[in-house]
Protein backbone atom coordinates (compact mmCIF):
# COMPACT_ATOMS: atom_id res chain seq x y z
CA UNK A 1 0.00 0.00 0.00
CA UNK A 2 2.42 2.11 0.56
CA UNK A 3 4.62 1.67 -2.39
CA UNK A 4 1.18 1.99 -4.21
CA UNK A 5 0.54 5.38 -2.35
CA UNK A 6 4.26 6.89 -3.26
CA UNK A 7 3.79 6.14 -6.83
CA UNK A 8 0.01 8.06 -6.72
CA UNK A 9 2.22 10.95 -5.04
CA UNK A 10 4.90 10.84 -7.73
CA UNK A 11 2.52 10.75 -10.63
CA UNK A 12 0.48 13.78 -9.29
CA UNK A 13 3.45 15.91 -8.53
CA UNK A 14 4.59 15.36 -12.45
CA UNK A 15 1.19 17.05 -13.10
CA UNK A 16 1.51 20.08 -11.01
CA UNK A 17 4.61 20.82 -10.35
CA UNK A 18 5.40 24.31 -10.74
CA UNK A 19 7.84 27.30 -9.45
CA UNK A 20 11.30 27.57 -10.91
CA UNK A 21 13.87 25.25 -11.56
CA UNK A 22 15.83 24.07 -14.13
CA UNK A 23 14.99 24.28 -17.94
CA UNK A 24 13.34 21.22 -18.47
CA UNK A 25 12.84 21.66 -22.60
CA UNK A 26 13.45 18.72 -24.73
CA UNK A 27 13.62 16.41 -22.38
CA UNK A 28 11.59 13.62 -22.82
CA UNK A 29 11.28 9.85 -24.85
CA UNK A 30 10.45 10.45 -28.14
CA UNK A 31 8.68 7.25 -29.26
CA UNK A 32 10.69 4.82 -32.00
CA UNK A 33 8.29 2.31 -32.24
CA UNK A 34 10.29 -0.11 -34.73
CA UNK A 35 13.53 1.36 -34.56
CA UNK A 36 16.36 -1.06 -34.31
CA UNK A 37 18.39 -0.64 -31.15
CA UNK A 38 22.35 -1.03 -32.05
CA UNK A 39 23.28 -4.15 -30.84
CA UNK A 40 26.58 -4.45 -31.31
CA UNK A 41 26.83 -1.25 -28.77
CA UNK A 42 29.65 -1.96 -25.84
CA UNK A 43 28.59 -2.39 -22.33
CA UNK A 44 30.79 -3.13 -18.90
CA UNK A 45 28.52 -5.87 -16.68
CA UNK A 46 28.16 -5.60 -12.54
CA UNK A 47 30.69 -8.09 -12.29
CA UNK A 48 33.70 -6.09 -14.71
CA UNK A 49 33.01 -7.70 -17.99
CA UNK A 50 33.10 -6.74 -21.62
CA UNK A 51 29.84 -7.44 -23.32
CA UNK A 52 27.56 -5.81 -26.09
CA UNK A 53 24.01 -5.26 -25.49
CA UNK A 54 22.91 -8.20 -27.88
CA UNK A 55 24.97 -10.36 -24.88
CA UNK A 56 23.07 -9.09 -22.60
CA UNK A 57 19.26 -9.65 -24.24
CA UNK A 58 20.36 -13.06 -25.32
CA UNK A 59 17.30 -13.24 -27.62
CA UNK A 60 14.84 -12.63 -25.58
CA UNK A 61 12.08 -10.11 -25.03
CA UNK A 62 13.60 -7.44 -23.00
CA UNK A 63 13.09 -4.63 -20.51
CA UNK A 64 15.56 -2.14 -20.92
CA UNK A 65 15.93 0.69 -18.44
CA UNK A 66 17.45 3.80 -18.20
CA UNK A 67 18.76 6.08 -15.54
CA UNK A 68 21.63 5.82 -13.26
CA UNK A 69 22.87 4.48 -10.31
CA UNK A 70 23.37 7.29 -7.72
CA UNK A 71 20.10 8.74 -9.32
CA UNK A 72 18.52 10.58 -5.71
CA UNK A 73 15.52 10.96 -7.14
CA UNK A 74 13.07 8.57 -9.64
CA UNK A 75 15.50 6.20 -11.08
CA UNK A 76 14.99 4.18 -7.65
CA UNK A 77 11.31 4.31 -8.18
CA UNK A 78 11.89 3.09 -11.14
CA UNK A 79 13.60 0.09 -10.87
CA UNK A 80 11.48 -0.73 -7.35
CA UNK A 81 8.44 -0.54 -9.64
CA UNK A 82 9.76 -2.46 -12.30
CA UNK A 83 11.28 -5.22 -10.00
CA UNK A 84 7.83 -5.37 -8.05
CA UNK A 85 5.19 -5.83 -11.47
CA UNK A 86 7.80 -8.54 -12.50
CA UNK A 87 8.12 -10.17 -8.68
CA UNK A 88 4.49 -10.86 -8.91
CA UNK A 89 4.10 -11.29 -12.86
CA UNK A 90 4.83 -14.91 -12.92
CA UNK A 91 6.99 -15.00 -15.68
CA UNK A 92 9.91 -16.93 -15.36
CA UNK A 93 14.24 -16.22 -15.35
CA UNK A 94 15.66 -16.31 -17.83
CA UNK A 95 13.80 -17.89 -20.44
CA UNK A 96 10.75 -15.41 -20.32
CA UNK A 97 12.53 -12.58 -20.76
CA UNK A 98 15.96 -10.74 -19.70
CA UNK A 99 16.36 -7.05 -17.61
CA UNK A 100 19.04 -4.14 -18.66
CA UNK A 101 19.38 -1.17 -16.67
CA UNK A 102 21.93 0.72 -18.70
CA UNK A 103 23.57 3.41 -16.53
CA UNK A 104 23.42 6.87 -18.48
CA UNK A 105 26.09 8.47 -16.94
CA UNK A 106 29.72 7.45 -18.71
CA UNK A 107 31.30 8.40 -15.46
CA UNK A 108 29.68 5.01 -13.45
CA UNK A 109 31.61 1.67 -13.27
CA UNK A 110 31.14 -1.97 -12.41
CA UNK A 111 31.38 -1.16 -9.25
CA UNK A 112 28.21 0.98 -9.11
CA UNK A 113 26.51 -1.05 -10.79
CA UNK A 114 27.06 -4.19 -8.52
CA UNK A 115 26.77 -2.19 -5.54
CA UNK A 116 22.89 -1.25 -7.23
CA UNK A 117 22.84 -4.59 -8.10
CA UNK A 118 23.38 -6.34 -4.56
CA UNK A 119 20.99 -4.00 -2.97
CA UNK A 120 17.69 -4.78 -5.74
CA UNK A 121 18.36 -8.26 -5.30
CA UNK A 122 18.30 -8.06 -1.23
CA UNK A 123 15.04 -6.75 -1.42
CA UNK A 124 13.44 -8.51 -4.63
CA UNK A 125 13.31 -12.06 -4.22
CA UNK A 126 12.99 -13.37 -7.68
CA UNK A 127 15.03 -16.84 -8.63
CA UNK A 128 17.06 -16.28 -11.37
CA UNK A 129 17.04 -12.71 -11.01
CA UNK A 130 21.11 -12.93 -10.55
CA UNK A 131 21.57 -13.80 -14.14
CA UNK A 132 18.16 -12.36 -15.86
CA UNK A 133 18.57 -9.08 -14.62
CA UNK A 134 22.11 -6.70 -15.87
CA UNK A 135 22.95 -3.65 -14.53
CA UNK A 136 25.52 -2.06 -17.20
CA UNK A 137 27.68 0.64 -17.61
CA UNK A 138 29.12 1.94 -20.87
CA UNK A 139 31.41 5.03 -22.55
CA UNK A 140 29.57 8.09 -23.16
CA UNK A 141 29.28 7.46 -27.42
CA UNK A 142 27.27 3.97 -26.43
CA UNK A 143 25.55 5.23 -24.17
CA UNK A 144 24.34 8.14 -26.69
CA UNK A 145 23.70 5.42 -29.64
CA UNK A 146 21.19 3.17 -27.12
CA UNK A 147 19.77 7.04 -26.22
CA UNK A 148 19.36 8.32 -30.06
CA UNK A 149 17.41 4.43 -30.81
CA UNK A 150 15.23 4.35 -28.37
CA UNK A 151 14.29 8.68 -28.32
CA UNK A 152 15.36 9.24 -24.90
CA UNK A 153 16.09 13.12 -24.04
CA UNK A 154 18.06 13.68 -21.03
CA UNK A 155 20.80 16.49 -20.04
CA UNK A 156 23.02 16.86 -17.33
CA UNK A 157 22.31 20.12 -15.13
CA UNK A 158 25.55 21.26 -13.96
CA UNK A 159 24.47 23.45 -11.25
CA UNK A 160 22.29 20.76 -9.33
CA UNK A 161 25.03 17.92 -10.23
CA UNK A 162 22.43 15.46 -11.84
CA UNK A 163 21.09 14.58 -14.89
CA UNK A 164 17.27 15.51 -15.89
CA UNK A 165 15.80 12.52 -17.59
CA UNK A 166 12.40 11.04 -17.57
CA UNK A 167 10.98 7.79 -16.55
CA UNK A 168 9.92 4.51 -18.09
CA UNK A 169 11.25 1.09 -19.40
CA UNK A 170 11.79 0.23 -23.13
CA UNK A 171 10.00 -2.81 -24.67
CA UNK A 172 12.73 -4.43 -27.04
CA UNK A 173 11.68 -7.89 -29.11
CA UNK A 174 14.45 -10.51 -29.19
CA UNK A 175 16.49 -9.57 -32.07
CA UNK A 176 16.49 -5.57 -30.53
CA UNK A 177 13.51 -4.02 -32.03
CA UNK A 178 11.39 -0.77 -30.02
CA UNK A 179 8.16 -3.24 -29.75
CA UNK A 180 6.98 -0.37 -26.80
CA UNK A 181 6.90 1.69 -24.33
CA UNK A 182 5.63 1.65 -20.39
CA UNK A 183 6.25 5.46 -19.44
CA UNK A 184 6.36 6.84 -16.40
CA UNK A 185 6.23 4.80 -12.90
CA UNK A 186 3.65 1.89 -11.30
CA UNK A 187 3.63 -0.60 -13.93
CA UNK A 188 0.94 -3.09 -13.40
CA UNK A 189 2.33 -6.72 -14.18
CA UNK A 190 -0.33 -7.40 -16.33
CA UNK A 191 1.18 -4.69 -18.57
CA UNK A 192 4.47 -6.36 -18.09
CA UNK A 193 3.28 -9.62 -18.69
CA UNK A 194 1.25 -8.18 -22.20
CA UNK A 195 4.01 -5.95 -23.12
CA UNK A 196 7.00 -8.75 -23.36
CA UNK A 197 4.71 -11.20 -24.64
CA UNK A 198 3.46 -8.52 -27.63
CA UNK A 199 7.20 -8.42 -28.08
CA UNK A 200 8.33 -12.06 -28.04
CA UNK A 201 5.80 -12.21 -30.93
CA UNK A 202 7.57 -9.44 -32.93
CA UNK A 203 4.94 -7.22 -32.42
CA UNK A 204 5.19 -3.53 -32.85
CA UNK A 205 2.96 -1.69 -29.96
CA UNK A 206 1.35 1.09 -30.16
CA UNK A 207 2.29 4.69 -28.73
CA UNK A 208 2.19 4.83 -24.91
CA UNK A 209 -0.22 7.48 -23.30
CA UNK A 210 2.85 10.56 -22.93
CA UNK A 211 3.32 10.77 -19.18
CA UNK A 212 6.44 12.79 -18.84
CA UNK A 213 7.59 11.86 -15.28
CA UNK A 214 11.00 13.98 -15.35
CA UNK A 215 13.30 12.74 -12.63
CA UNK A 216 15.23 15.13 -10.66
CA UNK A 217 16.10 16.58 -6.96
CA UNK A 218 15.33 20.63 -7.10
CA UNK A 219 16.63 21.03 -3.44
CA UNK A 220 17.03 18.75 -0.82
CA UNK A 221 15.55 20.58 1.75
CA UNK A 222 12.85 22.21 -0.14
CA UNK A 223 12.87 20.77 -3.37
CA UNK A 224 10.28 20.83 -6.10
CA UNK A 225 9.01 17.32 -5.45
CA UNK A 226 7.94 18.05 -1.57
CA UNK A 227 6.04 21.29 -2.93
CA UNK A 228 5.04 19.61 -5.90
CA UNK A 229 3.71 16.79 -3.11
CA UNK A 230 1.79 19.69 -0.55
CA UNK A 231 0.25 20.80 -3.71
CA UNK A 232 -1.03 16.83 -4.40
CA UNK A 233 -2.36 16.40 -0.69
CA UNK A 234 -4.00 20.11 -1.40
CA UNK A 235 -5.63 19.34 -4.18
CA UNK A 236 -6.98 15.85 -2.92
CA UNK A 237 -8.55 17.78 -0.49
CA UNK A 238 -10.01 20.51 -2.58
CA UNK A 239 -11.63 17.18 -4.78
CA UNK A 240 -12.72 15.48 -1.32
CA UNK A 241 -14.69 18.61 -0.58
CA UNK A 242 -16.19 18.66 -4.14
CA UNK A 243 -16.84 14.89 -4.10
CA UNK A 244 -18.78 15.70 -0.51
CA UNK A 245 -20.70 19.01 -1.96
CA UNK A 246 -21.91 17.07 -5.07
CA UNK A 247 -23.04 13.82 -2.68
CA UNK A 248 -24.85 16.11 -1.16
CA UNK A 249 -26.90 18.38 -3.68
CA UNK A 250 -27.39 14.42 -5.08
CA UNK A 251 -29.21 13.54 -1.68
CA UNK A 252 -30.94 17.10 -1.33
CA UNK A 253 -32.24 16.42 -4.76
CA UNK A 254 -33.82 13.22 -3.66
CA UNK A 255 -35.20 14.18 -0.94
CA UNK A 256 -37.00 17.29 -2.78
Amino acid sequence: MKHRFRTALLLGAALVLGGAGPDLGGIGYNQQLGAHVPLATRMVDSDGRATNLAGLIDHKPTLLLLGYFACPALCGVVRDDAFQALAESGLHLPKDYSLVFLSIDPAEGPRDAAEAKTRDLARFAVPGAASGWHFATAPSAEIGRIEQAVGYHSRYDVSLKQFLHPAGIVILTPDGTVSGYLLGVGYQPGAVVAALSQARAGTIGQRAPSILLLCFHYDPATGRYSLAIVKVLRLMGVLTLLLILALLLVLRRKQA
